[in-house]
């Protein structure tokens, strides 16, 4: 009983103290956070999601475990847009994926070729393969926009 009334005194001052610091102190303490709006053209049909994945480190890009933000939105065709709130300003490079069937997965051939459509910022697919993490970065500062178009329809 002991350690549940000092977690709670503790919890209790912790907060209070925090109501009590100037509001400029609170402000300082705290990086301003950037938003990202990413359009994305070329969207064949209005079924599915598209889904969106953010790098910050070249030896991670494109891999699961290095994603540093992911974003799903409902597909509309034609262009639809995909919002991530509250990132740290820095760079990042994006990899997005038209998921038409769902599956939370990107669907391929047998070689490993992508079957659905997909997009990378500021950079193409090349012949045989994504682009390099560093011909996909741009900069997220304050409120930022991007456009993608889907290649591989």
């Amino acid at each position: 009983m002991k350690t549940a009334v000092s977690f709670y005194g503790a919890f209790c001052l912790a907060f209070f103290a925090g109501l009590f610091l100037p509001t400029s102190a609170r402000i300082l303490a705290q990086e301003p956070l950037s938003e990202l709006r990413i359009y994305v053209s070329g969207v064949s049909a209005s079924q599915g999601t598209i889904r969106v994945a953010l790098y910050q480190e070249a030896g991670s890009f494109l891999d699961f475990e290095g994603v540093a933000a992911a974003a799903v939105a409902p597909a509309v065709e034609g262009q639809t847009l995909v919002v991530f709130k509250d990132l740290l300003p820095g760079k990042y490079a994006a990899a997005l994926y038209h998921d038409a069937n769902n599956n939370e997965k990107m669907d391929s051939n047998w070689l490993g070729i992508p079957k659905e459509a997909l997009g990378f910022s500021m950079a193409r697919l090349r012949t045989f393969g994504p682009p390099k993490f560093e011909d996909c970065v741009f900069a997220v500062t304050g409120i930022q926009r991007i456009d993608i178009p889907l290649e591989n329809n």
